[in-house]
């Protein structure tokens, strides 16, 4: 499900969720390793290159008091978030192209990236390139504030808004089963992030992620119906999802079986749809939970046996949906451009097979480390190295082998978009704009800054794109489709290497 058409003149954006004051206080900066043991291979330099602007863009969306900025066009900004409610939110990421930090795909981001630093953070340290996306997840696991309506009525440069910037709660009258669980999936998997290295850091992100699943799965309903404004931006299809997807990671995250009886048995028969494939996104969290629960398929070997059916019925969905992807399957999706990248959505096109390419290349690992040869599509055996086969075809689509000969990741290759439908990267660093500095949005100049990083929405079905800057269904960029490509090039900046437990 992709971003949703807006009918504002600045487009696409959405609301934030702060969804338990226990939860505000549980990010405050340490440092620690990423716990992936491995030896990676010769690094790939392209991939190793396109990973380290992707990682930019992280830095290019920081809210609050900046540290050691690298983005010279980029100052503080927002530094009185959560003041009305007595609270420090000045950090935390812009979500896209506007100045608003929403909660629900911003927990997304930090899941993913946090999921790529747990799977290929050896690969990463060794392109050196781990830091800098360790530090980045640190920055976006705080809690996220803003207004949809206020900030789509200007057009200005983060550093110098002046509009109001209320606080959004959620609360047992007033839920929000998606926003709870994403970002308590988000908290478990980073505090697996920072386990070894900084144990009371991530012993704190693991009791908020447990408090918020519980919130999540005791007061349950859709934060679409208690934020309605957010049904414009980043409208939910249901929250079901989202509690599997957290319990997965809490199982873990904690050993716990009570987590892992909770996705494999009644609630798995309940929300899982198995048999039935999705497509991966910051709404549906079907696909990754299949992937994550193959994990502990692939591994495990102290499961009780009821929860074991559970296990390979998510795990049997998860190969159908390898199955769909790869060309060559006799069940192979049509749903693919005739330069052969996946295609859902003509909004925010390259969500989806950024995010297809990610499971795949986590799943086809998990098939290596396991000795696991061949997955059957339809009696079509393929292999690993078929999966990597389609894995590599988007990534290279993305960054430029495509009939546009045009790298959609922002500053990669000789041709990239220069219109980027970015507030901050539009605007001259010292224009004096106030919040109508609309003429800049109209300017059919490039943009004064890049973007470093930033990618972008991406291609109509036709394989074609318009480089205009109010084009936001094609120009505007995203976090989480960032945390997505960083995650997936982590995977193949070196010769792969996936440990058994992220533990």
């Amino acid at each position: 499900m992709g971003r949703r058409k807006c009918c504002c003149i600045c487009c696409t954006l959405i609301v934030v969720a702060v969804v338990a004051a226990a939860a505000v206080i549980l990010v405050r900066r340490s440092r620690g390793v990423a716990p992936v043991p491995g030896s990676p291979g010769a690094i790939v330099e392209k991939y190793s290159e396109a990973l380290g602007l992707a990682l930019q863009f992280f830095d290019v969306q920081k809210s609050g008091k900046l540290v050691n900025n690298q983005i010279s066009w980029r100052g503080d900004s927002a530094l009185k978030d959560g003041d009305e409610e007595g609270l420090d939110l000045s950090k935390g990421m812009y979500d896209a192209g506007d100045h608003i930090k929403f909660g629900f795909p911003m927990a997304f981001t930090a899941t993913i990236l946090s999921w790529g630093i747990l799977e290929y953070g050896d690969q990463m340290s060794a392109a050196n390139h781990l830091e800098p996306a360790k530090e980045s997840l640190k920055w976006i696991t705080d809690y996220l504030v803003g207004d949809p309506e206020i900030d789509h009525k200007c057009w200005e440069r983060p550093e110098t808004m002046t509009e109001k910037r209320p606080l959004t709660q959620l609360n047992t009258s007033y839920p929000g089963s998606e926003v709870a669980a994403e970002t308590a999936a988000a908290l478990a998997a980073a505090s697996l992030v920072f386990k070894t290295e900084e144990s009371t850091y991530s012993e704190m992100l693991l009791e908020h992620a447990e408090q918020l699943f519980t919130f999540a799965d005791t007061h349950r309903g859709s934060y679409s119906v208690s934020i309605p404004k957010v049904q414009k931006y980043y409208n939910s299809t249901g929250y079901t999802d989202e509690l599997l997807w957290a319990a997965a990671w809490l199982y873990h995250a904690t050993g716990d079986e009570s987590y892992l009886s909770y996705v494999a048995l009644e609630n798995g028969y309940k929300f899982a749809n198995w048999g039935h494939t999705s497509w991966f996104s910051w709404d549906n969290k079907l696909a990754g939970t299949q992937v994550l629960l193959s994990r502990v398929n692939f591994f495990a070997s102290n499961v009780q046996k009821a929860e074991l059916v559970g296990l390979q019925r998510y795990r049997k969905t998860a190969e159908a949906l390898i199955c769909e992807l790869l060309p060559d399957s006799p069940s192979a999706t049509l749903s693919r451009t005739q330069g052969g990248l996946i295609w859902i959505s003509e909004w925010n096109a390259l969500l989806h097979p950024v995010a297809s390419a990610f499971l795949a290349l986590v799943y086809s690992d998990y098939m290596l480390t396991s000795q696991t040869p061949e997955v059957s599509c339809s009696g079509q055996s393929l292999t690993p190295a078929d999966i990597r086969k389609f894995v590599i075809s988007q990534v290279d689509y993305v960054l430029g082998d495509n009939p546009m000969k045009m790298s959609y990741l922002v500053g990669y290759g000789s041709k990239y978009p220069e219109q980027v439908h970015h507030r901050g990267a539009s605007i001259p660093k010292n224009a004096k704009t106030g919040c109508k500095g609309f003429q800049w949005l109209e300017s059919t100049e490039a943009n004064p800054n890049v973007a470093v990083g930033a990618l972008v929405g991406g291609p109509f079905l036709n394989d074609t794109y318009i480089d205009v800057r109010n084009n936001s269904m094609q120009g505007e960029p995203t976090t989480y489709n960032s945390a997505l490509i960083v995650g997936l090039l982590s995977g193949l900046v070196t010769t792969s290497s996936v440990a058994e437990s992220f533990s």
